[in-house]
């Protein structure tokens, strides 16, 4: 029974869509000598005459992301208002759910009012109108972004963009009506048609909160076809709300007595019951089921094609639902993983690319310092060069043929001897028995007579060269004092 209703309405939005999709009107906008002035076709006017709607009647723009497509809706004499034709979005940037700060490349969702100074007909993207983002509920909640458009070019970057054939309808639509005296229009943005299937769907996805509120204004839209009066307290939105005329502030408490009138309460229960009743199926439907949804540049992948022989600057969007896809929480995790893992990949890319930009630019490639291991540590030789240079001291600023300076003499018993391996290789001149030379801060005695006595360890390259016990000391010739060096 549900799949034969469907089938029905399916057959019912196809016979509609000749009127309401873009094969009604084509523009040619190369023939076109003012934009800004350009009148709707005869055949566009003619539709609205058939529905009871004047050219100048009042205008409501909707947006669903999802679908990826902007509806025009004008009202009829009744001042209910019909949808008169809906278009493609052409591209729209990041994925589902609210803009939130600058440069998160997310186009809005909510209740937008547009009034004739928001008309941009200079737009560097052929023409614009600007969304008001922020509006009072994004400034209560801190969230931020500027030059947020409905525009043209089919570039985005946060906006909404569709096509310069598309984009001057829009602009004559909401021009007309501002001529037949609406002070604003509003705009609806919302993430998806807010029906008990589609909310089912994306019960898990973290703006649902957000997306319930906003469910509020759509339902009552749905209902009364018109658009809902828009208030904000307590940092969140309200709609049609008698305050019992007491202002309401964005960031402040809703006033006590605040309501939804009653006749608006009676026409919304029937459809609140029935939503319900939905909704439950729905869930059935989806049990153990989860919503992948694309990121856009999985939505631009599959609509490569269009781009082709085209300018650069033009990049249209696919939509979600093509994108995206119904799958198992498992594989929705393994696929959230394999996505971490890629995109750490792209980081660490982008960090070697860098370093390397770096280094192009300065000219200098950096280069590892050879092993340590191979830097060999300095000979003995070279060891006890360096020491018996050291010795010299001042005297060698004068003369480099005086001898050395006569070491001076210590105590016998605190006189250092060399180790025996040494005494060998020095051609066995030492008779006495070789003892450990005494290491820095070493305490000898003698008698009574305690002292601290410094001294380097022995180097054996110099065994033949220094006196070795205190006979051999005092062999050596003395030095004259240098006070002498110019006397007898």
């Amino acid at each position: 029974m549900r799949l034969t209703l469907l089938a029905a309405v399916s057959v019912t939005v196809l016979a509609l869509s000749g009127c309401t999709n873009e094969t009604l009107d084509s523009v040619d906008i190369s023939k076109v000598s003012n934009k800004t002035a350009y009148e709707l076709s005869p055949k566009l006017v003619s539709k609205m005459t058939a529905m009871g709607i004047q050219k100048n009647a009042p205008v409501a723009l909707r947006i669903f992301k999802e679908e990826g497509k902007l509806e025009v809706w004008k009202a009829n004499t009744a001042g209910r208002f019909q949808m008169v034709k809906s278009y493609d979005i052409c591209a729209w940037s990041g994925k589902l759910g609210p803009k939130t700060k600058e440069g998160d490349r997310q186009a809005p969702e909510g209740f937008y009012p547009l009034s004739p100074g928001q008309m941009n007909p200079n737009s560097s993207y052929y023409l614009a109108i600007n969304t008001g983002y922020p509006n009072p509920y994004d400034r209560a909640n801190g969230r931020g972004g500027t030059h947020l458009m409905i525009h043209g070019a089919c570039s985005s970057s946060g906006c909404y963009s569709m096509t310069d054939e598309q984009m001057i309808e829009i602009f004559a639509f909401a021009r007309d009506a501002f001529k037949g005296g609406q002070k604003t229009i509003q705009l609806q943005a919302f993430p998806f048609r807010m029906t008990a299937e589609n909310m089912a769907r994306h019960r898990d996805n973290p703006n649902m909160d957000f997306w319930k509120m906003l469910k509020v204004g759509y339902d009552q839209f749905e209902v009364t076809k018109r658009p809902p009066e828009v208030g904000f307290c307590e940092k969140k939105y309200v709609f049609n709300q008698e305050t019992g005329g007491k202002a309401l502030s964005p960031a402040g408490q809703c006033p006590p007595a605040m309501s939804t009138p009653p006749a608006l309460m009676a026409a919304m229960s029937t459809y609140e019951k029935d939503y319900q009743r939905d909704y439950d199926k729905a869930l059935k439907k989806y049990d153990g089921l989860v919503w992948y949804e694309p990121s856009e540049a999985e939505r631009k992948a599959i609509v490569a094609d269009k781009r082709k022989g085209r300018e650069l600057a033009y990049a249209p969007t696919g939509t979600s639902l093509d994108a995206g896809k119904l799958m198992k929480v498992s594989e929705l995790q393994a696929r959230m993983e394999a996505q971490k893992e890629a995109e750490e990949a792209r980081e660490a890319a982008k960090v070697q690319q860098a370093a390397l930009e770096k280094v192009t630019a300065t000219g200098s490639v950096p280069v590892p310092r050879e092993n340590p291991v191979a830097e060999a540590a300095p000979s003995v030789q070279q060891t006890a060069a360096v020491e018996k240079s050291s010795r010299r001291g001042l005297f060698s600023l004068f003369s480099s043929d005086e001898p050395a300076a006569e070491p001076q003499q210590q105590p016998a018993q605190a006189t250092p001897t060399v180790p025996a391996a040494q005494a060998a290789a020095a051609g066995n001149r030492i008779a006495t028995p070789a003892t450990p030379p005494a290491t820095a801060g070493q305490t000898r005695t003698a008698g009574a007579t305690t002292a601290t006595v410094p001294v380097p360890a022995a180097n054996p390259a110099e065994a033949e060269a220094q006196p070795t016990t205190v006979a051999e000391q005092a062999s050596e010739p003395k030095k004259r004092p240098f006070w002498k060096l110019w006397g007898n």
